[in-house]
């Protein structure tokens, strides 16, 4: 079969995943000196990566709806492969499964919420007193709440992936089994036709004995 539901729903997975993970590259740039280089950062930098989360947190209500429906499609995609399961997607799907979702924990609890922290340009400045004080909450500056976003884009990059490689291993499995049941099928088929060519040959070799033994008689009368 070229084309089956299964591979229907493993494209729905595949493609979200892909693209949420060129979402994240775009971000590297901005990440990159935050998180990886040992020179210190400037504070322009903090600016142009400021004004960039402003203007993606801005953007039309049209682009969330866009990127919320993608995610829907990768859930859906993992949900359909899910039904009436077999062993091997309780073990690639699954996993997939936990990780897509822990995806969606991190964009939902760290993401979201430092887009809404940035684009307002609160930081905790208008957190009451006994929240700041206490030890409920913690309030980080401008400078670390920048640095948990650009560690959250490294976390959902990285389940992003595990998902990817899930489904790659789950493919490979799949097409190696099909291998093997192939080879073990055409290994069936020449025993198959051996034993027929066998018991042909036993037939005609019966027959020509029989034929032989009325002539033999004749000659002898």
């Amino acid at each position: 079969m070229a084309w089956s539901g299964g591979s229907f729903a493993t494209f729905l997975i595949v493609c979200p995943t892909s693209f949420f993970l060129g979402m994240i590259f775009s971000m590297f740039p901005y990440d990159y000196p935050l998180l990886w280089s040992a020179i210190p950062t400037p504070d322009s930098h903090y600016d142009y990566f400021e004004a960039h989360l402003r203007f993606l947190y801005d953007s039309p209500p049209l682009i969330p709806r866009m990127l919320h429906t993608v995610i829907f499609l990768g859930l859906a995609g993992l949900i359909t492969k899910l039904y009436r399961p077999s062993e091997s997607n309780m073990l690639f799907d699954g996993a997939s499964l936990v990780l897509y979702m822990c995806g969606v924990i991190v964009y939902i609890a760290n993401i979201l919420k430092g887009l809404r922290i940035v684009s307002e340009g609160d930081y905790g400045k208008s957190t009451p007193p006994a929240t700041a004080e206490g030890a409920s909450e913690q309030v980080l500056g401008r400078e670390d709440s920048l640095k948990v976003l650009a560690a959250s884009n490294t976390i959902l990059a990285l389940v992003l992936v595990g998902v990817l490689v899930l489904q790659a291993g789950q493919w490979y499995a799949e097409r190696k089994d099909m291998q093997e049941a192939e080879s073990f099928k055409k290994g069936d088929k020449k025993e198959a036709s051996s034993s027929t060519s066998t018991s042909t040959s036993g037939g005609a070799g019966a027959g020509a004995k029989l034929t032989k033994q009325p002539s033999q008689s004749k000659k002898k009368q």
